[in-house]
């Protein structure tokens, strides 16, 4: 397991000899002591990543040659599925079932956006002065891409492959907590024959390494997931540079239950929407809206379901609730879940700290009924596996109090009314709604924010448009 600094496919210690360790969440062992990227190492980063996107081998590159190197990458990880998906659980404390579903989905988007190199580009315009004018998508340049622990390599995917596949080339920083796998991505990205700078992993601090990055002149775009505090500072550093910024940031989204839906299947939806991923999904349905008349029916059925989620060691093919990502993360969710009793909300299930085998950092699935707009269980993004149910008593209020956040990521919607699902949907401030589901995702289905959530798009080809420039072109014909 490689632990350097990955800088134009070379392994590097850090400038500063600086270094950081990376905790199992379920275990508390000591897994790596990583390299702590400075400024000194991120000037080094950016340095390589100019020099091979202004090169003759990134930009003399045919599109489909780049296309075969992104396949190529995702055949290679597929290979290394299960070695990948472990160093994600030792990493992060999901269950590995769960990582290596992640795995499976960063193959596809590599494998999505390899088909997409050859066929972007841009159109003829029928300009009135019958010259000919076209325009053309040309890539942004160099890209900085911040990516979370929560997904840390699917997630970086997400930015890395569509940034690639414009031509664009990539300095990565993953999460502190999960720098990992990314660095065993980048193994495979010179395996698949990437060419020196195209592909860069620089582990390190948000405050230090990441927002080193930000403000550096010579990156073109940002490319963040993380929360909404952290993104409204991004879009503060990246001003003096006038950068590109894709921002897909917090949520609390709701996940709306009406009388007529099929009850089981919404309790089922609701469950995955908030307890997979440990409730560590931006896209979390962390608020269930559910109408009054059906509400102690969902709730007695909901209840026991999730009494039955208990936290587990994470390699038990059984376990479905794994650890939180670290000591941290667990006390702020206790402290939201204490912010619930404390305003008057009812627990229902859950409510504690627990160990696997007496360690650790596991929190109880937590269940708030009679939550109120208000409470900060309610309004506030906790990224940890705590619901707060909040009833309703027709569609308007419900709509109503789906749209009372300043988020807009996500939201689900369970009925049997094909009309109300459509008016609902329409209706809700948010970049994806799920009708009768919830937490699906696909390379080809664009994700991103409304509102205090974000802006730009991740996967999709509406990703594509966020690491290319338009260009229009003028040839005059008289």
């Amino acid at each position: 397991m490689r632990t350097e600094l990955f800088i134009a496919n070379t392994w590097r210690p850090a400038a500063s000899s600086k270094s950081f360790e990376v905790i199992n969440p379920a275990t508390e062992e000591h897994l790596a002591t990583v390299q702590y990227a400075g400024a000194a190492d991120v000037d080094a980063a950016v340095a390589a990543a100019r020099t091979c996107f202004e090169s003759d081998a990134w930009q003399g590159l045919a599109a489909r040659k780049r296309g075969e190197m992104l396949y190529r990458a995702g055949e290679l990880l597929a290979t290394r599925r299960d070695e990948m998906a472990e160093l994600e659980t030792r990493q992060n404390g999901k269950p590995f079932f769960e990582s290596k579903i992640d795995v499976t989905m960063t193959v596809e988007t590599l494998k999505y956006y390899a088909g997409w190199t050859d066929k972007y580009g841009g159109n003829v315009l029928p300009v009135e002065s019958g010259d000919f004018v076209f325009t053309d998508r040309v890539p942004v340049g160099v890209v900085g891409a911040i990516v979370p622990w929560n997904f840390p390599l699917n997630l970086a995917s997400w930015k890395f492959a569509p940034a690639l596949a414009a031509g664009c080339t990539v300095v990565l920083k993953p999460a502190s907590e999960t720098p990992l796998t990314a660095l065993l991505m980048a193994e495979i990205m010179e395996q698949a024959g990437l060419p020196p700078g195209a592909f860069n992993v620089i582990p390190g601090g948000g405050s230090t390494t990441g927002a080193a990055l930000v403000k550096h002149a010579g990156v073109d775009k940002i490319s963040f997931t993380g929360s909404t505090a952290v993104g409204q500072q991004i879009m503060r550093d990246a001003a003096d540079t006038v950068k590109r910024l894709t921002l897909e940031l917090g949520g609390k989204s709701p996940n709306v239950i009406f009388a007529d839906a099929d009850l089981k299947a919404a309790v089922r939806g609701a469950q995955t929407g908030i307890f997979y991923g440990k409730g560590e999904v931006c896209a979390a349905g962390s608020r269930l809206l559910v109408e009054r008349s059906v509400h102690d029916q969902v709730m007695e059925e909901l209840v026991a379901r999730t009494k039955k989620l208990t936290p587990g060691d994470p390699f038990d093919k059984n376990t479905r609730l794994g650890a939180v990502v670290s000591k941290k993360q667990q006390e702020t969710v206790l402290s939201y879940i204490a912010a619930g009793r404390k305003d008057g909300a009812t627990l229902v299930a859950g409510g504690n700290a627990a160990t696997v085998n007496g360690k650790g950092y596991f929190v109880e699935a937590t269940i708030f009924d009679d939550a109120k707009p208000g409470m900060r269980i309610v309004d506030e993004e906790i990224f940890g596996p705590v619901l707060a149910v909040v009833t309703f008593d027709d569609v308007d209020e419900g709509i109503a109090l789906a749209n009372r956040t300043i988020y807009g990521l996500a939201a689900g919607i369970w009925t049997r009314d094909v009309t109300k699902a459509i008016k609902v949907a329409r209706a809700i401030r948010a970049g994806t709604v799920w009708v009768n589901t919830y937490n699906l995702y696909d390379s080809a289905a664009p994700f991103g924010g409304f509102k205090a959530s974000g802006y730009g798009r991740d996967l999709g080809r509406e990703a594509l448009d966020g690491y290319t420039e338009s260009k229009t072109v003028w040839v005059g014909l008289r």
